[in-house]
């Protein structure tokens, strides 16, 4: 049986993805949790710190549960289906509700941004390290800040899930034109060398004096 604390993690949570930020008080997570109002502060401080650590919790084991599927994605088709896959789950689940309720709540409580940050932080990190993986040996690679993609890429499906609560429709389409995004890739890593190197001539071009003006301003 959990004990207490880890009761009153689960409890935040969800209550988080039931009831959004403005239904997260210490008595309706007590409630939630089975438990004495008063325990939220024993174990906690306040509802805020109980908060941050139910985004640290709860993150902590949603990556684990996936890590090791992502580190057996081998190509890009194959991270945005582990993508649909996750996005489902974690949706039916409720957790990226909670997750999204929280990034809203620090929009206006700095206290909670550092965990809400945190938390992200963990899925970037498997995303920026699948990627990195599958766009190796793409024309693309020298010319893709991964770690910015792995950033943009967390914070669509968090996006993603506040969107299909309005237009399920619409949030599909976004993910089919990712799939599409991937198709194209693909077509550009079977091409053979010389169409190849066309193309990362034209990339250079294009992006190249962009890519090495940031890069000088970020190490002045």
């Amino acid at each position: 049986m959990a004990d207490t604390r880890t009761k009153l993690l689960e409890a935040a949570l969800e209550t988080l993805s039931t009831s959004g930020m403005s239904g997260a008080s210490a008595r309706t997570i007590a409630a939630a949790a089975g438990v004495n109002q008063a325990l939220v502060f024993y174990h906690f401080g306040s509802v805020d710190q109980l908060l941050s650590a139910a985004c640290a919790h709860g993150s902590t084991r949603r990556v684990e549960r996936y890590r090791d599927r992502f580190a057996a994605v081998a190509t890009l088709r194959e991270l945005l289906d582990l993508g649909r896959e996750v996005h489902a789950e974690e949706a039916a689940e409720g957790n990226v509700a909670a997750l999204a309720q929280l990034l809203a709540g620090s929009q206006t409580d700095e206290k909670l941004a550092p965990a809400v940050v945190a938390g992200l932080n963990l899925w970037i990190a498997e995303v920026e390290q699948a990627l990195t993986r599958v766009l190796a040996n793409s024309p693309l690679a020298e010319f893709v800040d991964v770690a910015g993609l792995a950033k943009a890429t967390a914070a669509a499906f968090v996006g993603l899930e506040l969107y299909e609560g309005v237009d399920g429709d619409g949030a599909a389409q976004a993910l089919d034109a990712l799939e599409q995004l991937a198709v194209l890739v693909t077509a550009l890593e079977d091409m053979g060398p010389v169409a190849r190197r066309a193309v990362r001539a034209r990339l250079t071009r294009s992006i190249g004096p962009r890519s090495r003006s940031r890069r000088d301003q970020e190490n002045r």
